[in-house]
């Protein structure tokens, strides 16, 4: 897409190239080479339709998460998965009665006809057995990684729903830990472990119920052995081992979210020589974890071997007193070979229930953790009865509002406000006063204690928030820009805009400059949170983003405190464009800012002293005049902020 000259024809801060080598990164553009092997790759790739999220802000899955209501509405699947391990095991399992067959029938008698078939019939339930493994490993593998699809969609989309106050109070790495570490923990056992853990059960009954059949003494005899002390060992395990296993998810939770604040904070590290003292707090957080997975691997080592223990003498004993009875003649050799069989059988699943017991007992652990995640309510929740906010007149009116972050620390006290269709207000006063505090509850990023904020006469708790927050944009003061290019950042709030449209609000935000300055135009790389370009680069992008969502109503929290001078005049010539016919709510820091608003309020300790014109306000004298006669003494440079 071509533009024309920018604004001016200034550029905006530091170049992009200036910004990225101060950034240590190059501007991101592949080689050649290597975008025609991206296409090759494409080339193969399967058609993927379209996703279909289902997504709320009022209704959701509000039932504490288990496995039992997760898995609740795939029981068919479920079945059918048993029942092909069923059918495995069992062909499995036919060997030791062929081989009592074979035996006793067959070379007890010296009868090779039976000998033979009984051989063939072996081979025959092995061959089937792999082909139903095949297809059993196939199905449950499927059945594994859609369960997982839809809990990773569920938490996201979770995540998606919350409120500001919980990403406040919540670190973003262990956000990500619950992700991705403990989701993967559940992969095995929604594709391996659940089916198996049954089947083990089943096959464990059929084969107690062999060994009765066979012999009903010696089958009193190893199930005497082995029961009581796996069920004490199995007790003590459980207990242990959920333990160890949640303390390894929360050291995994905290050694993502130290990584993930040290590759943040990586250039303030740097520029404070702090890379080692960060290196040593990492260190001491792994070796937490270290020392976590060392206990929980104790217990393992234990229970394990403890239970393969059992069956060994369950064994040695089996075969002594089998062997007796065979030497009296109260046995055949076929019946305790395959009792033997039975029961080194019967030991293999119990082995793997030692398994997947371990295996359960890591997803348990992550299973409580996206319990209490899942069961989280947004601060800022949508009713049911909610109705669909109108097309926006712009009308903002806030009726004896307080407020509070945290309890008992007031941030806004019995606030009245009354913002005009189409008027400009500029919100000053000191820093901490509650300025960005009204403009989060007009976003409705926070509902207020007590008194309503109210649009165009609609109390925002009592509309829908995506019909809402469509048609208000908020330019912050950091704008966050995502990887991708700038088209795609500018597009994001409507991803469906047509070339005309993204011209012109490009335009119009005055990033034309910068677009024809760049190798690609407007599909030129942006780096993860805009690390490639300028502050005014960023800001501008900001504010044509604001202008594609064509909202009646603007909220500019300290857009502008952050650049330099030139910057700032060029992007308020912007902003005349963009605050054209609509109602904004500005909050300022620069007292050149907030001369531009129709009118002026002054909040100072959660309420609001003064508010009027910037002629009304010096010629009253008040706290804004004196800020104002602050300013103008000192030449109303950049460095004097409100």
């Amino acid at each position: 897409m071509g533009f024309g000259g920018g604004i001016g024809g200034f550029s905006i801060g530091p170049s992009s190239v200036q910004s990225n080598a101060e950034a240590g990164l190059p501007f991101a553009e592949l080689p050649d080479d290597f975008l025609k092997r991206i296409d090759k790759v494409l080339e193969k790739e399967p058609e993927h339709p379209d996703p279909k999220i289902s997504f709320s802000h009022s209704k959701w899955e509000r039932s504490p998460f288990t496995l039992k209501t997760f898995l609740s509405s795939h029981v068919f699947l479920l079945c059918l998965a048993l029942l092909l391990v069923v059918l495995e095991s069992g062909l499995q399992h036919l060997g030791p009665l062929l081989t009592q067959i074979a035996i006793d029938e067959g070379v007890s008698n010296k009868n090779t006809q039976i000998l033979f078939v009984t051989c063939i019939c072996y081979v025959a339930s092995i061959a089937i057995s792999a082909a139903v493994s095949f297809v059993r490993t196939s199905f449950t593998g499927r059945l594994g990684e859609k369960l997982v699809y839809e809990l990773r969609i569920r938490v996201f989309t979770h995540l998606q729903r919350q409120s500001f106050s919980f990403f406040t109070n919540e670190k973003a790495g262990v956000l990500m830990t619950r992700m991705t570490s403990d989701i993967e923990s559940l992969t095995v056992l929604f594709q391996e472990g659940l089916v198996n853990f049954a089947v083990q059960i089943i096959t464990l009954l059929v084969i107690t119920a062999y060994l009765i059949v066979l012999n009903p003494s010696l089958a009193l005899i190893s199930l005497l052995l082995v029961i009581p002390v796996n069920i004490i060992f199995t007790l003590w395990f459980r207990k242990v081992s959920i333990f160890g296993y949640l303390s390894v998810r929360d050291k995994i939770a905290d050694i993502l979210s130290n990584l993930s604040e040290s590759l943040a904070g990586m250039r303030v590290i740097t520029a404070f020589n702090q890379r080692k003292y960060r290196s040593e707090i990492h260190d001491k957080i792994t070796v937490s974890h270290f020392k976590a997975n060392l206990y929980t691997g104790r217990a393992q080592a234990l229970f394990g071997p403890g239970t393969e223990a059992i069956g060994i003498i369950t064994q040695a004993t089996i075969l002594f007193v089998g062997g007796s009875m065979v030497l009296k003649n109260e046995l055949s050799i076929g019946e305790l070979t395959a009792f033997i069989l039975f029961l080194t059988s019967f030991f293999a699943p119990i082995q793997s229930l030692v398994q997947l017991y371990n295996q359960y007992q890591q997803g348990n652990a992550s299973i409580e953790k996206l319990r209490n995640l899942l069961s989280t309510t947004p601060s800022v929740y949508e009713k049911e009865t909610a109705i669909e906010m109108p097309k926006l007149l712009g009308c903002v009116e806030l009726k004896s509002v307080d407020f509070n972050y945290e309890i008992d620390k007031p941030v806004l006290k019995n606030i009245d406000l009354k913002v005009e269709s189409g008027e400009v207000l500029a919100l000053v006063g000191p820093t901490g006063a509650g300025k960005s505090t009204v403009a989060k509850l007009i976003s409705r990023f926070y509902d207020p204690e007590s008194g309503q904020v109210l649009i165009d006469g609609y109390d925002l708790r009592d509309v829908q928030l995506e019909s809402l927050r469509k048609q208000i944009a908020v330019v912050p003061q950091e704008p966050f820009l995502f990887n991708g290019s700038i088209k795609e950042n500018v597009i994001f709030a409507r991803p469906d805009s047509n070339e005309k449209d993204i011209e012109k609000a490009c335009k119009a935000a005055g990033l034309t400059d910068l677009i024809n300055r760049l190798p690609n135009g407007i599909d030129s790389a942006v780096h993860e949170r805009g690390a490639s370009l300028s502050a005014g680069e960023r800001q501008l992008l900001a504010l044509a983003r604001a202008f594609l969502c064509e909202p009646q109503l603007l909220i500019l929290d300290e857009a502008t405190s952050n650049l330099d001078l030139l910057s700032e005049s060029l992007i308020e010539v912007a902003l005349d464009n963009l605050l054209n016919g609509r109602t904004a709510i500005i909050v300022a820091h620069r007292i050149a800012t907030a001369m531009r608003a129709d009118r002026i309020a002054v909040i100072d300790n959660g309420s609001i002293l003064e508010i009027g014109t910037h002629k009304e306000l010096v010629e009253s004298k008040g706290k804004y005049a004196t800020m104002y006669k602050t300013w103008t003494d000192q030449g109303g440079m950049e460095s004097n902020r409100l």
